[in-house]
């Protein structure tokens, strides 16, 4: 379908432009020997080329290799002299028979070797040569193939850059039934793999070049002798490869489920709706990969917890991507670390990319002294936001919603804009259950405090405007208070630990009635409308009197998000 698709564009597009007598291609890949394979194909099929022609590859280091010989009289190919890239290129003007060149890591040459050093000469032999190639009697054209795109600007008319895909994953799969079947008859080899199996395993390869995906199955099959689809472990490790050479994206780890996080059922609703579609969008339905959403709301009330646990749920890979590491000081780095790191991301695909406190990444949008580096990586994001097709789910959180730039907020960036309010009191609930029951055991319960709903309604009704980390701090707090001390924990522990905690609803009381303005008409609230009712809170926070003048907030009359229900 699709995949075979963007093969076959390759070979078309390539052998238009072959036909068309373009004379420069560039194609940007690590993966040379498929690029290879491909145009020996495309160099013998008349219906591709009309023409056929010789295909021939050049190294600095082994010179001129006739790879296919297509022509009655190829010629003969001196490779003792032709290592020279200068000499190489005189040999491509004379040469008298159709033919297609290769030339590999010609980048070097045009300054790509990070000293910044250009063979001039090459260069201009090279701008001499393009319009020869045109018109020469016999069709010619030389392709460069490189692991990085280094284009002088002295050859950017005469070149024409063409995309090569990442392996589909039915080339994949023909990679590990050549692996299987090459050890099939070994003894000490088992192969436990059904169709849909090897499909699993496949798809979970995409993303690796050929090469990698070989080490990958290869690996697996000598870590145990056998291969089975728990070796889908070690393809991911494989793909963590590629993110720890990226430097921008870091692979997040961790086990959190949905389930693990209290509150939020609206937004896990609307999460849980999109789960089926993440890998098998419907044809029928004509439905598109889910796009991403953004999370604003209060700190500390779940929003990178549902990142994390998106992520478990749904079995992808999760990427925390820093905004801050793509900018650079070299002039063009800025923009290249950002196009890296969205390939980087749908090369290992599928994936959830998590972008935490996103309006820090993009401050400088609005600060002249930077030549307008920010804004143009910005605008490279928002392009990719926009276009994305693959499986690539992005969840990006901010707390300060002031600083994010309105173009990230319009439709069509993220499929949907959440905000996390405080936690009610049938959140608060869920919160302390989850953090009680990780964290004590039975043992270690006294009498007057037994983990049941008494206890729970209790100790949620004590803590009033409290967030979900604060919550959870407050479980902490008790069980340093028991610990220290060598006994059981009690009610007043917790009592205690609640009484000495001045919440966020106190301190940002002003940030958060600004945070919920914002939202009213913006945003989709996490908390389901019929529990919102329960309580809102006012601009104005009143205290309890007590002696320590630390209480838990009233709250009265005004949250924010829009109160829709899924």
């Amino acid at each position: 379908g699709s995949e075979e698709n963007m093969r076959e564009s390759f070979e078309k597009l390539t052998s238009n432009l072959l036909k068309a007598r373009f004379p420069f291609l560039y194609v940007n890949s690590w993966e040379e020997e498929r690029i290879i394979n491909t145009v020996k194909v495309i160099a013998k099929d008349k219906e591709l080329i009309k023409t056929v022609r010789n295909v021939c590859t050049w190294t600095l280091t082994d010179g001129l290799i006739l790879e296919e010989s297509n022509s009655d009289s190829s010629g003969k190919l001196s490779t003792s002299q032709e290592k020279d890239p200068r000499k190489f290129l005189d040999f491509v003007e004379n040469y008298e028979e159709p033919a297609i060149f290769i030339a590999k890591d010609f980048h070097v040459l045009f300054g790509g070797d990070r000293r910044g050093t250009a063979d001039h000469m090459s260069i201009r032999k090279l701008r001499d040569l393009a319009p020869k190639l045109k018109t020469s009697s016999k069709p010619k054209n030389l392709i460069f193939v490189s692991p990085t795109l280094v284009l002088p600007i002295e050859l950017q008319k005469d070149t024409t850059i063409v995309e090569f895909d990442l392996p589909t994953v039915d080339d994949i799969k023909k990679v590990l039934l050549n692996l299987t079947k090459a050890n099939s008859q070994n003894p000490n080899i088992q192969i436990n793999l059904n169709d849909e199996e090897i499909d699993q395993l496949a798809r979970a390869a995409q993303g690796l070049t050929i090469n990698e995906a070989e080490n990958a199955f290869a690996r697996a099959l000598v870590k145990d002798g056998i291969m089975d689809i728990n070796d889908l472990e070690v393809i991911t490790e494989e793909k963590q490869q590629i993110i720890k050479k990226n430097g921008v994206l870091e692979l997040v780890n961790n086990n959190l489920n949905l389930s693990e996080v209290g509150g939020l059922s609206n937004l896990k609703k609307w999460l849980s709706k999109r789960e089926k579609a993440w890998l098998n969008p419907s044809k029928e339905y004509n439905l598109p990969y889910p796009k991403g959403v953004l999370i604003t709301g209060v700190p500390g009330c779940g929003k990178s917890l549902i990142a994390k646990a998106i992520s478990a749920s749904w079995k992808a890979s999760l990427l925390k991507f820093d905004i801050g590491r793509t900018f650079s000081s070299l002039v063009g780095s800025s923009e290249e670390n950002m196009r890296e790191a969205i390939k980087t991301a749908e090369a290992v695909s599928p994936c959830i990319l998590w972008i935490d406190e996103i309006e820090k990444g993009f401050s400088g949008l609005n600060n002249s002294g930077d030549s307008g580096t920010s804004s143009r990586v910005f605008g490279n994001f928002l392009t990719w936001l926009q276009e994305k097709e693959g499986p690539v789910f992005v969840v990006a959180t901010a707390n300060n919603i002031n600083q994010l730039p309105p173009e990230l907020m319009r439709k069509g960036r993220f499929d949907e804009i959440f905000f996390v309010d405080l936690p009610t009191l049938n959140e608060r609930k869920e919160i302390f259950t989850l953090h009680i029951k990780k964290r004590i055991k039975s043992e270690i319960q006294s009498e007057d405090f037994v983990i049941n709903d008494e206890t729970i309604t209790k100790l949620s009704e004590l803590t009033e405007g409290f967030t979900g980390a604060e919550v959870e701090q407050v479980v902490i707090e008790s069980l340093f208070e028991a610990y220290s001390e060598s006994r059981k924990v009690k009610m007043d522990d917790f009592v205690k630990a609640i009484k000495f905690t001045v919440p966020l609803s106190v301190t940002q009381s002003e940030t958060i009635k600004s945070l919920r303005e914002w939202a009213n008409l913006r945003a989709v609230n996490a908390t389901p409308k019929d529990e919102l009712s329960e309580y809102v809170m006012d601009s104005e926070i009143k205290k309890d009197d007590d002696k320590d003048n630390k209480g838990t907030p009233n709250i009265s009359n005004a949250r924010g998000g829009r109160t829709l229900d899924f």
